[in-house]
């Protein structure tokens, strides 16, 4: 697809290792003084991969944490630290790692969920884990000195299999998608109860007509995108003033903002909003597409565009597709194929 030469995505590296589909992927937020980028990928070969980038800008997988999950690895998530590292499996578990000494260590596995575990999330004060199931629960866990972790919740509501739960990156208010077409919004009463503040649906809320597979927040925290199999993606938008104190109101605020559709052909899997607020997309069309704001004085209010879009960005599904925090213009991908690709934004793109 001809983008006009104002933006350019190339494929920087290409990382193997993984003897099975590579399913998601997880930048450490802060890997420390001094340090470049480091990787997490996770697949159905039952392991972690760490991956970092050497002074000379080689890539190189430095760990593969093994042995502690005997099913697929559906996704990994770094506490906001950089220090912990959670990984969901299809063996119903969650397993917490420290690195320390460097290596890193099982300090402990989380489990409770019926079957599969597809999703973790830390809280942005790190005192909290979500975890969601296809035993259509969310639990939420709270951490402990000494690395110990009480479930201090059970959120029930969606009918089907939950896929993903994202916390807000302001507020300790989580949002969690499911097969059953929903997204959820969930938030602390004040007194330690949870509660669905809000649910998003197709009938209701211009919500999506098929399984919602991923969320993703901006920034700011005051817009987030979802992504299904009903090929579109969804720009949610709330009211909230971010600015107040962090109290339980107000959450139940978000609006259907905008609709993108007809750019993949097959259920898109994966959306992330960068600090440079583009958005990238992963499909089974195996495509990864990119959106950045119209800049208009439109009275519809806002919209969004298509800048690229990259055709056969793999050979197979693109599963997962995430920003770097440290380089807003590498973007991570992980597909069916097995490998992990990184890439480059190039051109114009913001203009």
């Amino acid at each position: 697809m001809d983008n006009g030469g104002a933006a350019e995505l190339r494929e920087t590296h290409c990382l193997k290792g993984h003897a099975d589909r590579a399913w998601s992927l997880a930048w450490n937020p802060s890997p420390g003084a001094g340090a470049g980028p480091v990787l997490a990928s996770c697949g159905g070969d039952k392991t972690v991969r760490i991956w970092k980038r050497a002074p000379d800008g080689t890539w190189h997988c430095s760990d593969v944490l093994e042995d502690t999950h005997n099913r697929t690895v559906r996704s990994c998530a770094w506490s906001p630290d950089g220090k912990l590292l959670a990984t969901s499996s299809f063996d119903a578990t969650t397993a917490i790692w420290e690195y320390s000494g460097g290596d890193f260590e099982c300090v402990a596995t989380l489990e409770g969920h019926e079957n599969e575990v597809k999703s973790a999330s830390w809280s942005q004060s790190g005192s909290l884990l979500a975890t969601c199931s296809r035993d259509k629960a969310v639990w939420i866990w709270e951490m402990h000195p000494g690395n110990e972790y009480e479930c201090v919740a059970v959120l029930q509501g969606h009918t089907q299999d939950v896929k993903m739960v994202q916390w807000h990156p302001v507020l300790d208010v989580l949002v969690s998608v499911s097969y059953d077409n929903s997204i959820r919004v969930w938030a602390d009463d004040g007194d330690d109860e949870w509660h669905c503040v809000q649910t998003l649906t197709e009938a209701g809320n211009c919500g999506h007509s098929s399984t919602v597979w991923s969320i993703s927040f901006n920034q700011n925290g005051d817009r987030m995108v979802t992504c299904s199999d009903d090929c579109t993606l969804k720009i949610w938008d709330t009211s909230i003033d971010l600015s107040q104190p962090k109290t339980g109101e107000g959450h139940e605020s978000w609006r259907h903002l905008s609709t993108l559709t007809g750019y993949h052909d097959r259920t898109i899997f994966s959306a992330h909003w960068s600090s440079e607020d583009v958005i990238a997309s992963g499909a089974g069309d195996d495509a990864i597409c990119l959106f950045v704001e119209e800049k208009s004085s439109m009275v519809e209010g806002p919209s969004y565009r298509l800048i690229l879009k990259k055709e056969k960005a793999h050979d197979m599904d693109v599963n997962c597709v995430r920003w770097c925090p440290q380089d807003p213009r590498m973007l991570a991908s992980a597909s069916d194929d097995g490998t992990v690709k990184l890439w480059e934004l190039g051109g114009s793109v913001l203009d």
